[in-house]
């Protein structure tokens, strides 16, 4: 077993992006290879409905799939197939944009005004860029939560962890993506497939991931020990990039720590991109544009997947 390298520790940055949402981007709109076939995450917490009610009004996608993850209010949506629902506390939708799509997503907080989710932007093949747009939606109670000896705990909403499966399949890059809560004081090694991008984003508590040790030769002191793995601290709103290898561990800290664990299997195709639209070379993009000026932009017609009405 190898513990994964840390590439990068970083804290997500204020961001506004909609009608004037007020958010957290961890990683988007740069340099894809560390994160492939992941391409942007966003975290929309706030406590403030001015700060977030604005909502996402009607816009498209192409070529991509979003995923987004509800803790607490709720997300209104709709699109141009006639699809309309609500994601609640714990529920998951997993959208193939594909071909394209238009849609809008409008969060309304809970009781007590309160905000919560994360959106993932997840690339799609060249093989699978046109693709029929569908829908997985996924009620909270249908995430299978799995606990372990020492009170660790992990819903699974894709891929396969600890032996439980999660609801979402048929994801071209086969990702895992896994909520986790470690407790207080607890050491935790988490396993990864070493042939996946992976990273973690810390979003309650704090901890210390391992870094791994570097190569032999490198020695910690004169007498010529062998340095042992490092670590690095990370509290809430930090982005973990890992590097390769088979394993993450984590130790908790005195609140625990809870964070997100995504991988999947790279895609190293070449991205053309300009907002919500994802092509592989520039000439599909502008295409793209120009259908969306001329009104051809959409392929599919009618309702389609668990969110229609």
């Amino acid at each position: 077993m190898s513990i994964r390298p840390i590439r990068r520790l970083t804290r997500s940055t204020p961001t506004i992006e909609g009608a004037g949402v007020r958010l957290r981007r961890a990683f988007g709109f740069g340099d894809t290879g560390e994160t492939d076939p992941f391409l942007l995450f966003d975290d929309f917490r706030n406590d403030r409905p001015e700060d977030y009610l604005a909502g996402f009004p009607w816009h498209p996608h192409r070529g991509i799939e979003t995923i987004t993850y509800v803790l607490s209010g709720t997300v209104e949506h709709g699109d141009s197939l006639g699809n309309r629902g609500a994601l609640g506390a714990g529920d998951v939708q997993w959208m193939t944009a594909g071909s394209g799509i238009i849609h809008q997503e409008m969060p309304k907080g809970d009781r007590d005004g309160r905000m919560h989710g994360f959106q993932l932007w997840a690339n799609l093949p060249s093989a699978l860029k046109m693709t029929s747009p569908r829908y997985q939606d996924v009620k909270g109670a249908d995430v299978p939560e799995v606990t372990d000896d020492d009170g660790t705990k992990a819903r699974v909403i894709c891929g396969s962890f600890w032996g439980v499966t999660g609801p979402v399949d048929g994801i071209a890059a086969e990702p895992a993506y896994v909520d986790v809560w470690v407790p207080p004081g607890k050491k935790k090694t988490l396993p990864i497939e070493t042939t996946r991008h992976a990273f973690a984003y810390v979003f309650a508590g704090s901890g210390h991931f391992a870094n791994a040790s570097p190569p032999r030769g490198v020695l910690t002191d004169q007498v010529g020990a062998w340095k042992t793995p490092a670590w690095e601290h990370a509290e809430d709103r930090c982005l973990v990039v890992f590097d390769r290898g088979d394993e993450v561990t984590v130790q908790a800290g005195e609140q625990g720590i809870r964070f997100l664990l995504v991988s999947g299997k790279p895609l190293e195709e070449p991205v053309a991109w300009y907002g919500p639209i994802v092509m592989n070379t520039q000439a599909e993009l502008k295409q793209a544009f120009a259908e969306l000026h001329d009104g051809t932009f959409l392929k599919h017609q009618g309702p389609t997947g668990s969110g229609a009405v």
